[in-house]
């Protein structure tokens, strides 16, 4: 499951672990805001911003090679899009929407990866994001724990009763995404009636507060400044 993996990877320990996750978040809006606002034809600013994102992955000690190949699931749906502007006339155009996809997806997950999702949320708290969004986010990114536990003890069950014939049909495999879906809900109803008799009031409390130091300021400074250098020499 790409979620346990990632999950795994944020409690990693390391330069850009550490870092203030208001921090990384603004040094991620810089970068996605910079290559957004790119031209088209700019190949050179592509790779510029692209060894800004692998300095990160290098700083976070992550695999290079898997973060590349699971951003990479953004593909089809940018190509498709890609596809319609080919065919249109513009390749810059095209290719622009690839690349930048590309990045801003692989920018994502690394953010993701290198930043525990209490702090990535306590962050966006502090942006003054809308608190409901911050809620539903909370509780979608943990029924996926939900989801995939219940997916592996269904495989585990078929696995023991069809004695090693894995041989699935539309209408089994239907069934048992229905089958999954059911006991995903009865789960997550008995997880709300627990978090309710234990006095959940709608917010999650927080641990330990952030602490923002010189070297955070310096890393943040350092990193929205590169992405408006390679934006404005664009």
């Amino acid at each position: 499951m790409h979620h346990v993996i990632v999950e795994r990877w944020s409690r990693r320990r390391s330069w850009m672990h550490a870092r203030d996750a208001r921090v990384k978040l603004a040094a991620l809006v810089a970068l996605i805001a910079a290559s957004a606002t790119t031209p088209p034809s700019h190949w050179t600013a592509a790779l510029f911003y692209g060894a800004l994102a692998l300095a990160g992955v290098l700083a976070a000690r992550l695999p290079v090679h898997s973060l590349l190949s699971r951003a990479a699931l953004v593909l089809p749906f940018s190509a498709t899009f890609a596809a319609v502007n080919w065919l249109a006339g513009d390749p810059a155009r095209a290719s622009a929407l690839l690349w930048k996809s590309y990045l801003s997806a692989f920018s994502v997950l690394l953010f993701v990866s290198c930043t525990p999702l209490a702090d990535a949320l306590r962050a966006l708290e502090w942006c003054r994001v809308p608190s409901l969004l911050i809620l539903i986010a909370q509780f979608l990114y943990r029924y996926l724990f939900v989801i995939s536990e219940q997916a592996q003890h269904m495989r585990l069950a078929a696995q023991c009763r069809a004695g090693g014939n894995h041989d699935w049909t539309f209408r089994g495999a239907a069934a048992a995404l229905s089958v999954l879906f059911v006991r995903s809900y009865s789960r997550a109803d008995g997880i709300r009636q627990a978090m309710n008799a234990r006095g959940f009031a709608g917010r999650f409390p927080a641990l330990a507060a952030p602490r923002f130091t010189w070297i955070d300021g310096v890393f943040g400074a350092a990193a929205i400044a590169a992405c408006a250098g390679v934006r404005v020499m664009a």
